[in-house]
């Protein structure tokens, strides 16, 4: 036989998808991301609405499990689905890596089942997720910590400073996580710890009385506090 004609029947050989297995893979993985979705609204740490986050996980999984049931049927569609990735940019904005371990994990289950490997892709979630839960768990066992969010449109040449000696008074640990100031204010967030949630409201008068247009939220990582 030519080389050519070996060369075109091994790019052209495609393999049959059992319809009813495909469709028992998509129920499955679109259990497993749902479930998935709740455990990250329930224990994840992002500030970013969790909920709507939350909802893209089945169809991810769906299509992450589409692509590689169609693909890994002939070796010519997965060379194309290289060439065709290989010119898409994606921009969405995941700004925490907790976001993106979530979402490496929906597109994990789509892959293991569009490949057949459902038995370890389910023994991998349950073990993942049962982690997952005993480190929420730990963590809301753990002192009180939030995210501070402080804006004023009356910004001082030491407006952040000041800000912090306050903040270093009344919390157990602080963390500046982002600083803006411009000719419209000061705009600032922090992770801080407390030893009890006395301590909250305290901070919140000592920082209005040092300027009473301060605009301070506190949020837990369920969403807004006060």
């Amino acid at each position: 036989m030519p080389t050519s004609d070996t060369l075109q029947q091994f790019f052209m050989t495609s393999g049959n998808i059992a319809p009813l297995r495909f469709f028992v893979y998509l129920l499955a993985v679109a259990l497993l991301c749902f479930l998935l979705g709740k455990v990250y609204i329930r224990f994840g740490r992002a500030l970013s609405n969790r909920v709507a986050f939350a909802h893209n996980f089945v169809l991810i999984g769906l299509a992450t499990l589409l692509i590689i049931s169609v693909v890994k049927s002939s070796l010519a569609l997965s060379l194309g689905l290289v060439g065709a990735l290989s010119i898409v940019r994606f921009r969405a904005a995941i700004k925490e890596p907790e976001e993106l371990a979530y979402l490496f994990f929906v597109i994990a289950i789509g892959l293991g089942f569009g490949a057949d490997q459902w038995l370890i892709t389910l023994f991998a979630f349950v073990v993942i997720i049962l982690l997952l839960i005993a480190r929420g768990q730990y963590k809301r066992s753990e002192q009180p910590h939030l995210s501070l969010a402080i804006h004023t449109s009356r910004s001082k040449p030491d407006s952040l400073q000041r800000i912090t000696e306050i903040l270093q008074k009344h919390t157990t640990m602080l963390s500046l996580r982002r600083f803006d100031e411009s000719q419209q204010g000061l705009e600032a967030l922090f992770f801080v710890g407390f030893s009890d949630f006395a301590h909250v409201e305290s901070l919140k008068r000592a920082l209005q009385a040092f300027d009473a247009s301060l605009q301070v939220t506190f949020l837990d990582h369920q969403g807004l506090l006060s």
